[in-house]
């Protein structure tokens, strides 16, 4: 699992399938700590390292996979390369990045970004990159040396109980950019963007908010 922050994806992985082990790396030491506290399991193992220079010999793992990590690197080639190395002849090398571009928003938090840009004029988010549109991640994927290349876009649904809910989740996530662009805004602006992200994302009869997001994989 490269780039395992908490190892909440390794703990997905545990829940629906039994690895014979499984290891997560990540370059934060505390995220690291984090993840061994936290995801007990025997075949579970944690390690400090990046995804550039992965600690590991090569055809090590028969799958190698990273979740909403790939737009965070900055040597995505090296990395590609990394984790292609990694694997063993015939395995497999499976990750995905929220689907953005400079017009195109499909992360959790596209409402508020849009809204942030209307009122504030600009927006602290975190990269964007080639790889996370379809063509960029074949490309990206094809010069790295890959075969049997599939590329697809997963669309997933979301609902909180009402705008509140969503509100606190999606601003009170520090130190997420989006989140401190909304703190950095005045009082008046921020109601702004609330009026703003409250009409992008209509609430049901119940009150609550429901809306999807994509990752291209």
């Amino acid at each position: 699992d490269v780039g395992c922050g908490t190892g909440a994806f390794t703990g997905l992985i545990l829940a629906q399938a039994v690895p014979q082990k499984i290891v997560g790396v990540d370059p934060s030491p505390p995220q690291v700590e984090h993840a061994k506290r936290t995801v007990m399991a025997p075949q579970a193992e944690f390690h400090t390292g990046t995804a550039i220079d992965l600690p590991f010999g090569t055809g090590e793992f028969d799958a190698v996979v990273s979740a909403l990590v790939i737009h965070f690197i900055e040597d995505r080639p090296k990395a590609f390369r990394e984790m292609l190395r990694v694997a063993r002849p015939g395995g497999i090398v499976g990750g995905y990045t929220w689907r953005k571009s400079p017009t195109i928003i499909d992360a959790p938090y596209g409402a508020l970004v849009r809204a942030v840009k209307e009122i504030a004029g600009d927006v602290m988010q975190s990269p964007i990159v080639p790889e996370a549109m379809p063509d960029g991640m074949r490309a990206a994927l094809t010069a790295a040396g890959y075969e049997n290349i599939e590329v697809t876009t997963i669309e997933a649904s979301q609902t909180f109980r009402d705008f509140e809910d969503y509100w606190t989740s999606q601003t009170a996530t520090f130190p997420h950019p989006v989140a401190r662009s909304v703190a950095a805004l005045s009082v008046q602006d921020r109601e702004r963007v609330r009026d703003s992200v409250g009409t992008a994302l209509p609430a049901a009869a119940d009150g609550s908010i429901t809306y999807s997001s994509r990752v291209t994989a």
